[in-house]
């Protein structure tokens, strides 16, 4: 009996060994996070399926042509005496020789694009193939799944993004033969990031309609519905409000004239694409020293020259915290709906 109490206790002791608390498990001496195992699952699947393959040849064909646009325009772009002549580095990513559109136009285009494709089937895909609940039946945390889910999805998007960002500025720097200064390597690399923040955006949103709905064909027709309203319609119909409300010309102030613009631009920057192109359209040109309009008083006197990047950022953080802000709600509504959905076994 002795020797049987022993063997008991040595197995105990060995199950203990390998299940080190209910965040990690052990195999061959050495301790794995489940967190880090579904994030290193998650972006393998990711990055060997053939939707991600297709959008990655999608994005890099319009990369490099915008690139070509670029390097074909960008001696008509450059003028003697402009202010801007000494930012010729960030003109490959807004210049364009009228043909294809620039780089900036190309990503805020097909950024919402990748993020819906990355995130419509993250959850329900899981439910209907019945993985879900054996999933969640082993001893991890429930929350583990959607976060890795997000954050793998959010790898995938930053080192696509990054990627291309330093192949364009590679090849340009092959082409042209001059260098980016501090400022502008600097104000790409914002670019960049502001980029990711906006697909993680359309990503959160895309993962919150794949808790919300059973199918992925329902949640995918609804983050591509959301982005064309916001892409294509949403300023029509502020156009039509603000022609509405338009006061007669003879009787307006400059002051209410100004007062009308801004109202008219508030309106657009509800619209997360209009957060982005202002974003952008501040860190990749410099010159650009206001983004909405300034009356004769507040332009009289002052010189014209370029902003600092840190003068830039300040003027676009409302636009930064605004993104920011919509992926941080997105996220919240997913995480509150995913852990209080009930899911049972098929």
């Amino acid at each position: 009996m002795k020797e049987k109490d022993r063997k008991i206790t040595v197995r105990i002791k060995e199950f203990f060994s390998v299940m080190k608390g209910p965040g990690f498990l052990r195999t061959d001496d050495r301790i794995y996070q489940p967190f880090s195992v579904i994030l290193q699952k998650e972006i393998t699947d990711h990055v060997r399926s053939w939707r991600f393959i297709i959008l990655l040849a999608i994005i890099s064909l319009t990369c490099f042509g915008s690139m070509y646009s670029a390097l074909s325009g960008i001696r008509d772009a450059i003028k003697p005496n402009d202010p801007e002549g000494s930012f010729v580095f960030l003109k490959l990513f807004t210049t364009s020789d009228g043909i294809l559109p620039s780089f900036v136009v190309f990503l805020s285009f097909l950024g919402p694009l990748l993020g819906i494709s990355l995130g419509f089937d993250a959850v329900n895909s899981e439910q209907n193939k019945g993985t879900l609940s054996r999933i969640l039946s082993q001893p991890i945390h429930r929350d583990y799944l959607l976060n890795a889910k997000f954050l793998a999805s959010l790898t995938v998007i930053t080192i696509m993004f990054f990627s291309l960002g330093f192949l364009v500025m590679g090849f340009g720097l092959m082409a042209i033969g001059i260098p980016p200064t501090p400022g502008e390597f600097m104000r790409i690399i914002v670019f960049l990031i502001m980029s990711v923040i906006y697909v993680a955006f359309w990503l959160n949103l895309s993962i919150l309609f794949s808790v919300r709905f059973r199918q992925p064909a329902t949640a995918a027709m609804s983050g591509i519905a959301i982005w064309l309203f916001f892409a294509v319609f949403y300023s029509m119909i502020v156009d039509l409000i603000m022609k509405g409300l338009v006061p007669p010309t003879g009787l307006v102030t400059e002051s209410q004239m100004i007062n009308f613009e801004n109202f008219r631009l508030n309106l657009l920057r509800v619209s997360p694409s209009q957060l982005f192109d202002d974003a952008t359209t501040t860190l990749l040109l410099p010159n650009v020293r206001s983004l909405g309009p300034l009356s004769i008083a507040q332009v009289f006197g002052t010189v014209p020259g370029p902003l600092s990047l840190k003068q830039s950022i300040i003027l676009v953080w409302p636009q930064i915290t605004g993104l920011i802000a919509g992926t941080f709600i997105c996220f919240v509504i997913s995480y509150i709906s995913f852990m209080r959905r009930e899911i049972r076994s098929r």
